[in-house]
């Protein structure tokens, strides 16, 4: 079966966030004349992946028209073709130098009060454009590849599918909708509004995908659809080339998290340095926190056992994962947290078992990472949230060398049987042929 001609809708194939890595694992053995990328221009970078796609069309102010007055503060983004490469050629065309304050500024103070008044969901429209139109045409998508992160999202992908008139494949990675009818008095309403444009969607996807069985199970449930499951598959050879086989202590041991901070984590980011300084105390011993995110946490200069350090490049994750002694993944608690997170799977979740190193996960027990662990008993769990329980399991995993040996062992077979990318990426590619079929 030939490889259809796949166009992808709002995410790039970048080594920076969950959505692009997996992305990127998924279409690993795709041709890369068959891709092609259409994305706001706020979402390409100067370290996208050119070998897997180089075909670009940026979604710019002839495609996204923001209302009155937040079209005098926005930026103004190119719209057209980029090839993207190792040259230069495109940088006055992408914009990459995003000022770090601003974007600071935007996440923490202005978005969640869009969002609380409801701005957020109408403040922007994308729409198809002559320009892009043409690219469309050139390019000539068999299939078309959505993802959606927003009603803006939604909507476009929506338009797109009726320009196009071809099968689509729509790929859910988080649980947001769920998050409209939080909070703001107009909760109900985008609720309601949001569900129904989001339904519409589905109706138009020849093949919904999840990224948990949880999820899929829910959404079953809940839209009356059959989702698949497709989360991160790892290239195992990648990951072989640092991976940890001893599990002995050294005279200061680091547990590692690695990954964004905010929504969702930093509350339990905050408990697991508490439970650290308890373990330290307790023991007499050293124990590091490493926390490598974008930013450091605010509250991180409060613990003298707490470290910060920046993302380093994926190709150095696999020695820096190894170097741990153990790796954590944690969600926070509260009712908001677990709306957002319940469904989801960590990007990392398939990365940290395939390094070697044992993995301990905090978070709420009706969440699918905790179900999946426990399923097959590739991490130890706590499931309570409480620093005194977190802080007997991190005891018994530094002092217990053999538990530390057995959970890491079993997290490698795993990632081997069931994350390995030359099996995982020839489903998918067979499953999106299927589809491209399907009129």
């Amino acid at each position: 079966m030939a490889q259809p001609r796949v166009l992808i809708l709002n995410q790039p194939f970048v080594d920076n966030t969950g959505g692009g890595i997996t992305l990127s694992n998924l279409f690993a053995n795709w041709d890369r004349d068959k891709l092609a990328v259409a994305c706001s221009g706020y979402l390409l970078t100067d370290n996208m992946n050119h070998t897997l796609c180089n075909h670009y069309y940026q979604l710019g102010d002839k495609e996204r028209k923001w209302i009155f007055p937040f079209n005098l503060l926005s930026r103004k983004y190119y719209s057209g073709p980029i090839m993207i490469s190792d040259g230069a050629e495109n940088q006055d065309k992408v914009i990459v130098k995003k000022s770090k304050l601003r974007v600071k500024m935007i996440l923490d103070y202005i978005l969640p009060v869009f969002n609380y008044v409801g701005l957020s969901h109408f403040q922007a429209k994308t729409g198809v454009s002559p320009e892009l139109c043409n690219w469309l045409d050139s390019f000539k998508p068999d299939i078309l590849y959505v993802q959606s992160h927003t009603r803006e999202d939604i909507l476009f992908a929506i338009e797109l599918y009726d320009y196009l008139k071809i099968p689509m494949v729509f790929h859910m990675m988080d649980d947001w909708p769920t998050t409209v009818g939080i909070e703001g008095p107009m909760k109900n309403h985008w609720k309601r509004k949001i569900d129904k444009e989001f339904r519409l969607l589905l109706d138009r996807a020849n093949l919904c995908l999840g990224i948990s069985d949880y999820m899929a199970e829910e959404y079953k449930r809940r839209y009356g659809k059959k989702f698949v499951t497709f989360h991160n598959p790892i290239n195992l050879e990648f990951w072989k080339k640092a991976q940890r086989n001893s599990y002995e202590l050294p005279t200061s041991p680091t547990l590692l998290y690695a990954g964004r901070i905010g929504l969702g984590i930093d509350k339990s980011l905050k408990i697991i340095a508490e439970a650290v300084k308890e373990v330290n105390n307790d023991l007499k011993s050293s124990i590091k926190f490493i926390i490598q995110s974008q930013d450091a946490p605010t509250w991180i200069k409060n613990f003298t056992n707490v470290y910060h350090q920046e993302f380093v490049a994926y190709e150095d994750l696999p020695k820096v994962f190894a170097q741990a002694e153990v790796l954590i993944l944690p969600y926070d608690f509260s009712p908001e947290s677990t709306s957002f997170i319940k469904y989801s799977m960590p990007t990392k979740a398939s990365e940290y078992m395939a390094s070697g190193t044992p993995i301990l996960i905090f978070a709420p027990q009706d969440t699918a990472l905790v179900q999946y662990a426990e399923k097959y008993s590739w991490a130890e769990v706590v499931t309570e949230n409480n620093i005194k329980v977190l802080s007997e399991k991190l005891k018994d995993m530094f002092l217990d060398e053999s538990r530390r040996e057995r959970v890491a062992t079993t997290a490698k077979s795993i990632a081997a049987n069931r994350h390995n990318s030359t099996v995982v990426a020839g489903e998918f590619e067979k499953i999106i042929s299927t589809a491209a079929e399907e009129k």
